[in-house]
């Protein structure tokens, strides 16, 4: 996810309510773009886009949200 501005306040009210959200597994900043990584698990699409559209896109200043959806595990890791 990337935020239209990195000044602390955007960037601490994006964490703080992502990181209260019980479907957030793993909640990251990163270097570089996009600006965040979140690993997210919910039932179905019908819950991920209820997600999105409650609890994501309601935060303010968010600029771009990209998701993957994983399609086979060909190696597990540890």
């Amino acid at each position: 996810m990337a935020l239209e501005a990195q000044d602390a306040e955007t960037v601490e009210r994006f964490e703080e309510t992502l990181a209260q959200a019980e479907e957030v597994l793993e909640l990251r900043r990163l270097f570089g773009s996009p600006d965040h990584f979140v690993r997210v698990a919910v039932a179905d699409l019908p819950a991920y886009e209820a997600f999105l559209s409650r609890r994501v896109m309601t935060i303010p200043r968010i600029k771009n949200v990209t998701s993957h959806f994983m399609m086979k595990t060909v190696k597990p890791g540890p």
